[in-house]
């Protein structure tokens, strides 16, 4: 092979691509941030105002750790309950939804498009929506984060199930088991660590997302941190962001620890 066929086989290919993917994101930065007025001369001139308001952020008011204690370990019920009805519920319909076990699209189809559909309506919403049927309270809140639970947690287990190992189910197929047993022995023993790791993941989603759902009146601390800024008292607004804070921390190492163990 002579030197110049080295040289043609070693050539870098050329960069066309590249140069029009990175115009192409330029060009998406600039359009995005011209229709939704943004600008870093904004950002720069309101820098004093946000230095103000972290000033009258410190110190917190710790007494008023008294008065938000009981409101913060709603929140966290408010999301252990929602998170646990949805997941329950998301079982039948994650093997309804997987097309490994239910194989009709004419199931399996619609379960998806009703499933796209709940994902599609966010938790704040859900929220508002049940408080205008129920009221202002922690009701509204629970339904709001079990919803949002059934379609995180449907959505990651039956992808979880069309991914497992068919062998298992093949052979049970071969020797005659029923629908019950190819589901209870072959698909749920491959899925049942990773249907608790989403589990848990979406029980740490839903302590950060109960503590907004208060801001239209679904309960938990939201209502305080909402009652606060409304007040003015920044000091206060600390004191409910530094809790929620330790509290989110502390799940989420108790959760990692678990899925660790899990998986």
């Amino acid at each position: 092979m002579t030197s110049t066929e080295r040289k043609d086989i070693l050539k870098k290919p050329p960069r066309t691509k590249s140069y029009m993917t990175t115009l192409l994101l330029i060009i998406l930065l600039w359009w995005s941030a011209d229709m939704t007025d943004s600008s870093l001369t904004t950002l720069f001139t309101g820098m004093p105002e946000m230095s103000k308001l972290l000033v009258e952020m410190v110190p917190p008011d710790w007494s008023y750790i008294d008065v938000v204690w009981d409101p913060m370990m709603e929140t966290v019920q408010m999301a252990v309950i929602g998170t646990t009805i949805g997941g329950i519920f998301a079982i039948p319909v994650a093997l309804l939804a997987a097309g490994n076990v239910t194989r009709s699209p004419w199931v399996y189809q619609p379960a998806r498009i009703i499933l796209n559909l709940i994902r599609t309506i966010p938790e704040l919403l859900f929220a508002g929506l049940f408080v205008a049927i129920f009221g202002i309270g922690a009701a509204p809140g629970v339904l709001a984060l079990a919803f949002f639970s059934f379609g995180l947690i449907t959505k990651l287990t039956y992808e979880s199930i069309e991914a497992i190992d068919p062998g298992p189910l093949e052979a049970m197929t071969a020797v005659g088991a029923n629908k019950l047993q190819w589901i209870h022995f072959g698909v749920v023993p491959q899925v049942a660590a990773q249907y608790m790791a989403y589990f848990l993941y979406t029980f740490e989603v839903n302590v950060r997302a109960a503590a907004v759902l208060g801001l239209v009146g679904a309960g938990g601390i939201g209502l305080f941190l909402d009652r606060t800024l409304q007040q003015f008292r920044y000091d206060r607004a600390s004191l409910i962001i530094l809790l929620t804070l330790a509290i989110v921390l502390l799940i989420d190492y108790v959760s990692t620890k678990v899925r660790e163990r899990l998986l």
